[in-house]
């Protein structure tokens, strides 16, 4: 049984940049998959497509590397707010990840966005991730 599906969301993917994987595939859920768009629109992943087989789904991350030298769009992903400390912030005080160079994925009541989303919009919420 998987305690914290965020975090094994974050690792499956960390582990199959780490591999040097083409694609990944991970248990899908509603965070999960607003979470993948976000990479994706970032250009952090390649590509995605969510498959409804199950009760559950899974989702395909296409992982994304430099052609010249092989080397991953991700350089780290990292869980910040987890089950035995959750990490809430206010629109005032939302991170910058490596001083505006990464992306911190954030949980509000608007829904799941990017720090630079949730400033625009200023809302805070809960701090899933921080990727560059």
């Amino acid at each position: 049984m998987n305690t914290d599906p965020i975090a094994d969301f974050l690792t499956r993917i960390r582990n199959g940049v780490m591999a040097g994987n083409k694609v990944v595939e991970i248990p899908a859920s509603n965070i999960k998959k607003q979470m993948t768009k976000i990479l994706f629109e970032k250009g952090y992943i390649l590509n995605y497509k969510f498959e409804d087989e199950g009760p559950q789904g899974n989702i395909k991350v296409a992982l994304k590397y430099a052609k010249s030298n092989n080397t991953p769009a991700i350089k780290s992903i990292t869980r910040v707010s987890r089950p035995g400390m959750r990490s809430y912030t206010n629109s005032k005080e939302l991170p910058r990840v490596l001083n505006g160079l990464g992306v911190a994925i954030i949980s509000t009541s608007q829904g799941v966005m990017t720090d630079k989303e949730a400033r625009k919009l200023n809302v805070g919420g809960e701090i899933l991730c921080h990727v560059y």
